[in-house]
């Protein structure tokens, strides 16, 4: 093998000079042809190839790159450190053979890692990209159990307990990943001058839906997560120890090894402080709403920027880009025409009103340095509108507005009506299945009863007059379980009982006739009605 494979020839290079080389392909000249060579070390794995291998590979791909300049090529990459010389002795018929083959290369692993990062971003899309935000619940769910096992050390599975953690760690890298990314196009975005129109119409709707959509869920989703890395706290220990005891790497030479996220104090503090924001930082959902919100004032500065009257009016980028198509296609002469009509640049001319003018004008021959200033209305000198202003709008008619809101209403209405019928005819609620409406309802009507009394003694009843509907709420040695089609809901140690708002609950006296009351009333010497059967 020749010295100069070999980087370094004075070896005083430092390692972060050394790790800035592994990028030097991606720029240097050739750069499309190192990144067809890298393409052909790291697509299979432990690839051993040497420069006439690579310059075959290549020409069936339909590049033409002779045997000397791929041996060039890898001689260059292995001086950066993106590949080294092979140790494998070849063995060939001939001494013809051996010196064709006599260098041999493989891929380093920095050199691996950095053209998959080099050959991501070269295919990555400039549009928005997805965040993984359905993985909280997950993460949420992965973490209930991890603490569940943590707390029985002598039972825990340890292949389960890495599988999970593991789980846990790669979905954080990838949700984080994706909320950079998405921030990062928004950012790209507001700051564009000429954003108006459809564009801004199609964008306005994707930061006020998808934005929202994404902090909903993370404001749902991450004080959950934030609540068993605090509960893992005081187990994590065993959850290490676990880990631990899994057959690991083991370097030959004693150096460190990378060891898989989860495994160290420190992954799980990191974790812990992302979500809290640790002593002094700000926590990441508390970044997402401060970005989402930063992201808001922006679009409404540029609302407000296209809708003023007296600023720059709208953008004129589609304007200018369908004028920029039509210089390409144009003549010479036809582009000076043209330019001349868009722009106005035609020559500059006084116009004098002659010699009877008893206050001489500047005439042609005057220069525009010298010549009086015109005052020119603002109206046309910003917009180059001619009309005259100060006429007031039309004020809108609200009916339809009305209309859709009275009709809304009612449709709401109806649903809370069905959901009313639906609960009262339920009875007994122990088991019962309900719908969601109906279930939302009775949480409703619940946590009414339990404002009147935190702790009921006796059945406190709530009524609903117009649903229709009541609920006997009373403490009781069992709980109560309704089915919905979302989930169960459990109410600890309460009996809740449904009926229909005019019923009577079991030991109530029966009320009075409409009779009876216009004969007591009116007959003064009757004895009055005990306390205990007075009418509800």
């Amino acid at each position: 093998m020749e010295e100069g494979y070999f980087g370094g020839e004075d070896g005083s290079e430092d390692e972060l000079d050394e790790r800035r080389d592994l990028f030097r392909y991606v720029t240097a000249d050739n750069a499309a042809e190192y990144l067809a060579v890298m393409d052909q070390f790291t697509q299979t794995l432990l690839a051993d190839l040497s420069a006439a291998e690579v310059s075959e590979a290549l020409a069936k791909r339909g590049i033409a790159l002779s045997p000397e300049d791929a041996e060039a090529r890898c001689a260059s990459l292995v001086r950066w450190k993106n590949l080294m010389p092979s140790t494998r002795d070849p063995r060939v018929p001939t001494v013809a053979a051996l010196r064709h083959t006599r260098a041999r290369f493989q891929v380093t692993r920095l050199g691996g890692t950095v053209h998959r990062q080099v050959t991501k971003v070269l295919q990555m899309r400039d549009g928005a990209r997805e965040v993984a935000r359905e993985l909280l619940g997950s993460m949420a769910v992965l973490l209930s159990k991890i603490l569940s096992r943590a707390q029985r050390p002598r039972a825990i599975d340890a292949e389960a307990l890495a599988a999970d953690v593991t789980t846990v760690f790669t979905n954080q890298a990838y949700f984080a990943d994706s909320i950079r990314d998405f921030y990062a196009y928004l950012s790209s975005v507001l700051v564009r001058y000429d954003l108006a129109g459809e564009e801004y119409a199609s964008f306005k709707g994707l930061l006020l839906e998808y934005v929202h959509l994404i902090d909903t869920d993370v404001s749902r989703h991450s004080p959950a997560v934030l609540k068993c890395l605090e509960d893992l706290q005081p187990v994590l220990d065993h959850v290490l120890s676990a880990l631990d005891s899994l057959p690991g790497l083991a370097s030959a030479d004693g150096a460190p090894v990378e060891r898989l996220p989860g495994r160290q104090y420190n992954d799980w503090a990191e974790l812990l402080a992302w979500y809290s924001g640790g002593d002094s930082g700000m926590s990441g959902p508390a970044q997402l709403r401060a970005a989402a919100e930063s992201a808001l004032g922006q679009l409404l500065t540029n609302a407000r920027r296209m809708l003023t009257p007296g600023g720059t009016g709208g953008a004129r980028r589609s304007d200018l880009m369908h004028l920029a198509g039509l210089f390409a296609q144009a003549s010479v002469e036809e582009a000076h025409r043209g330019f001349a009509a868009a722009f106005g640049a035609y020559p500059a001319r006084h116009v004098s009103f002659g010699p009877e003018e008893a206050d001489p004008r500047d005439t042609a021959s005057t220069s525009w340095w010298d010549a009086g200033p015109v005052d020119v209305p603002v109206s046309l000198r910003e917009r180059g509108d001619r009309t005259a202003r100060g006429r007031t709008a039309r004020v809108p008619d609200p009916g339809m507005d009305i209309a859709r809101l009275q009709e809304e209403a009612a449709q709401e209405l109806a649903a809370r009506q069905t959901a009313g019928a639906e609960l009262a005819a339920a009875g007994a609620l122990d088991g019962a299945h309900l719908t969601p409406a109906a279930r939302d309802l009775l949480l409703e009507l619940v946590s009414m009863a339990l404002a009147k009394e935190l702790s009921p003694s006796q059945t406190v009843r709530v009524e609903d007059i117009d649903l229709h509907v009541a609920v006997d709420v009373a403490e009781s040695d069992t709980d109560t379980v309704i089915k919905s089609d979302d989930g169960d809901t459990t109410f600890l140690r309460l009996v809740l009982k449904a009926s229909a708002a005019d019923e009577a609950r079991p030991g109530d006296p029966p009320a009075e006739s409409a009779a009876d009351e216009l004969t007591a009333g009116t007959d003064e010497d009757r004895q009055p009605p005990s306390a205990a059967g007075g009418v509800r």
